[in-house]
């Protein structure tokens, strides 16, 4: 059964389309990149999934069980993000919210999450730090973490490695390969790296003057895979 089906939808603000027609399924333990041009409505795409905008046109729905406020969300950030200050552990454990419903409060249970995510993305020594202290690739295992806290099924990640250094950038991309490989959390992320979108993912979607949804190979065959691949003297871009 599909965790997410968008049927021929249009994205824009107010009444203005940026990008319309757009198909595209997302299955169980799936790792789709979204690619293409800036400006194309790749952002745009992640808050309409999340419910935090509406299309213009067509439906986008969920399936499998999944719940719009039970996917973990990874924007870009801000400056005055990065600088918010709060400790790791307190951040980490925000990303729960969705599971408290009218609760004030954090349970046992979501504490012990919230120690289990940290954990996993290797933070245990970061979790009485400031926030705003640490280093950018820190910053994103933290975001993560909170992420995770928030699913057991889908990811959603905007440019996750933007600003990183290269070995920082190779984690990154470890982690939530092994995320998708070993937890079989569906993941949806947008990159700018089309290396990296090629040799981890299953799916692309590009999106932008040219739209394309289909399987690693297929983009490669594709006219638009050749050319932003670096193929057939397109640029890689």
């Amino acid at each position: 059964m599909a965790q997410l089906r968008c049927e021929n939808v249009a994205l824009g603000y107010e009444a203005k389309v940026i990008l319309e027609g757009l198909h595209f399924t997302v299955y169980p333990g799936d790792y789709l990149c979204i690619v293409g041009e800036n400006g194309s409505g790749k952002s745009t795409l992640l808050k309409t999934v999340l419910g935090l905008k509406s299309p213009l046109k067509g439906t986008i729905e969920t399936g499998d069980g999944l719940k719009q406020n039970e996917i973990g969300y990874l924007p870009q950030q801000t400056a005055v993000q990065r600088d918010f200050p709060a400790s790791v552990k307190e951040i980490v454990l925000s990303g729960c919210q969705g599971r408290c419903g009218m609760r004030p409060f954090y349970n046992r249970q979501e504490k012990r999450l919230a120690e289990e995510n940290i954990r996993k993305m290797g933070i245990e020594s970061l979790q009485n730090r400031c926030y705003r202290e640490l280093s950018g690739g820190q910053q994103q295992r933290v975001l993560l973490a909170r992420a995770l806290c928030a699913t057991r099924k889908m990811l959603l990640l905007d440019e996750p490695v933007s600003g990183l250094d290269p070995r920082v950038t190779a984690e990154m991309y470890r982690l939530i390969w092994e995320l998708n490989q070993k937890d079989n959390i569906t993941v949806i992320m947008i990159s700018h790296d089309i290396a990296a979108a090629l040799t981890y993912a299953t799916h692309i979607l590009h999106i932008g003057r040219d739209l394309f949804f289909g399987t690693k190979n297929e983009y490669l065959q594709s006219e638009t895979g050749k050319l932003f691949s670096g193929q057939e003297g397109g640029v890689e871009k």
